[in-house]
């Protein structure tokens, strides 16, 4: 208003109005903006605004254009480069003990360590870094864990691996850590005790070795086994590989040396090797006998060297089968003593008057004490053998297919097809000792008692003639070399021929021990020998209870 009149007057502002406006006669509030003269803003303030809002825009569009167009890939680079990872933290394995807390594997700067005593490669197992299958099972998250492949490494490992932790980690292109945050801790593995004695096994590995480089034989295995709980005291495979060499991994001559080795350091022969059983079938086919009435314990079976047979394909002639030696006149438990192969050859097959158990009873009696099929030892690897009956037979030997008296007899000594592992005997030998009782073998201390098969039913005095029969053999046997002072045992020796040219043998000896208060069985075999040598398994037992006689005389009460 007062800009137009004075635009208009073009004349100096009167004296009362300055005193007027002066005096806000209206009592306007001017600290609200009452009665205040507004003033425009210029245009040249909005321009510059504008200016400056385009000018920040342009700036930010244009380092945007840079980042993602014209850097974006070496920006998208280095994003992949400096990363977070989720890192696994793999915690300490279980250590392993034996039965009386003796350390058999342990953790050393994050390494595996084994016993440096001989005899336990096959027990243990080792350790590696998991394969595809493994990853399969198991997962991604284990791919640089080191896992168990064999032994008791791998049987429980899920007790020994524990529960892997986590963290976050930071690392740069150059795999750097930039920084760490540790989101769970680890759980390390438990521990566990076997119920092998450190001392004992390694004792038995050293007869079992000594033998086998003396003697020429081409391997040996050996069973020790608790009669009442199937806990198992010593396990042995000879010869064996090294799982410290295995699990470390570094020494590749060595491992190429254990693989290329003709007599097999990886098979372990205690539970995978098959062999003919030989004469320590004889308490087997005694308590089928005596159970199916075939014989009683006083009837006597005259032995001149050997039976013949009428043979099938030449009228008028005959098939011999021979006798170790001529024994005159046994019962059964002579028989067992000195094992009369005529005795058994007519307890099995049958011959004139003497009735037989014939080739049926042999197998199911066989398979009732465990043969054909597994013990479920917790190892891996176990065979199940081989029980012979016409069926296999005839696919095994299609140009002569036709099951004859002669094969019964065979069978009915251990030979034939008749294979079986030292494992399974040793179960066999246990469920004599103890009345009946098939019971599951473990390396595992305080493992449940396990019973396979109960054939308690079967009269115990016949048990206790076969059992009377094989200390026998002890006093005045096949077995004297068992015959020591500190402790009554109970034993039976076997021999079975091995190939076509009868140039080698197998060597057993089973048995049990006291023999008035039975509390272990034993089974040991010595591989592929040659046929003139006379030392072999009854040797191995000799030298290893003459130690335990001294060393850890605790065994033989």
């Amino acid at each position: 208003m007062f800009n137009k009149r004075r635009k208009k007057a073009k004349e100096e502002i009167y004296p009362d109005e300055v005193f007027l406006d002066s005096r806000n006669l209206p009592q306007f509030d001017t600290y609200q903006m009452e009665g205040r003269i507004e003033k425009p803003i210029s245009k040249k303030y909005l321009v510059f605004l504008i200016s400056a809002f385009l000018i920040i825009a342009l700036i930010f569009s244009t380092k945007l254009f840079f980042l993602q167009v014209i850097n974006g890939e070496i920006y998208a680079q280095r994003s992949e480069n400096n990363r977070l990872n989720i890192s696994y933290i793999f915690p300490n394995k279980g250590i392993i003990y034996d039965r009386n807390g003796e350390k058999l594997v342990w953790n050393d700067f994050n390494s595996r360590i084994y016993t440096s005593l001989d005899g336990f490669s096959h027990i243990l197992g080792y350790v590696g870094l998991p394969s595809e299958k493994d990853l399969k099972e198991k997962g991604e998250n284990i791919m640089e864990a080191m896992i168990g492949k064999d032994g008791m490494e791998k049987i429980y490992e899920d007790l020994l691996f524990g529960i892997p932790g986590n963290k976050i980690v930071e690392v740069d292109s150059q795999d750097n850590v930039i920084s760490e945050s540790i989101q769970q801790w680890p759980e390390d593995g438990k521990d566990i005790n076997l119920s092998i004695d450190l001392k004992i096994q390694a004792e038995l590995f050293k007869d079992i070795g000594a033998i086998v480089e003396e003697r020429g034989f081409q391997g040996g295995a050996g069973v020790i086994m608790n009669i009442n709980n199937g806990e198992i005291l010593s396990l042995v495979s000879y010869p064996e590989y090294d799982s410290q060499v295995l699990t470390n991994g570094e020494d590749r001559e060595k491992i190429i040396q254990f693989l290329n080795d003709q007599r097999k350091p990886f098979l372990n022969r205690a539970i995978s090797g098959l062999y003919a059983p030989g004469s320590i079938i004889k308490p087997l086919i005694a308590v089928a006998a005596l159970n199916e009435n075939v014989i009683t314990p006083e009837k006597q079976i005259l032995s001149t060297g050997s039976i013949s047979i009428p043979n099938p394909y030449f009228p008028g002639k005959f098939s011999v089968f021979k006798d170790w030696k001529a024994h005159g006149w046994v019962d059964i438990r002579h028989a067992l003593a000195v094992s009369s192969d005529v005795y058994f050859y007519e307890v099995g097959g049958g011959f004139e008057n003497q009735k037989g158990l014939g080739i049926s009873k042999i197998e199911e009696y066989a398979k009732l004490f465990g043969f054909g099929g597994y013990t479920s030892i917790d190892l891996l690897g176990e065979k199940n053998g081989i029980v012979p009956n016409p069926e296999l037979h005839k696919e095994t030997n299609p140009e002569d297919p036709v099951w004859r008296v002669g094969d019964t007899y065979n069978a009915s000594i251990g030979q034939g097809n008749f294979q079986v592992t030292p494992i399974q005997m040793a179960v066999l030998v246990s469920s004599i000792a103890n009345n009946g009782k098939l019971l599951k073998p473990h390396l595992k201390k305080d493992s449940e008692t396990v019973v396979l098969k109960d054939n308690s039913n079967i009269p115990q005095n016949y048990y206790q003639v076969v059992k009377e029969g094989m200390r026998m053999s002890v006093t005045e046997g096949t077995a004297s070399a068992l015959y020591i002072a500190p402790v009554k045992i109970a034993a039976k020796t076997g021999t079975a021929e091995v190939g076509g040219a009868k140039k080698y043998v197998n060597s057993w000896v089973i048995g049990f021990f006291p023999y008035e208060n039975p509390k272990y069985a034993f089974a040991v075999v010595m591989e592929k020998g040659p046929y003139a040598n006379l030392v072999g398994a009854s040797a191995v037992m000799r030298q290893f209870f003459d130690w335990v006689s001294i060393y850890t005389p605790e065994y033989l009460k």
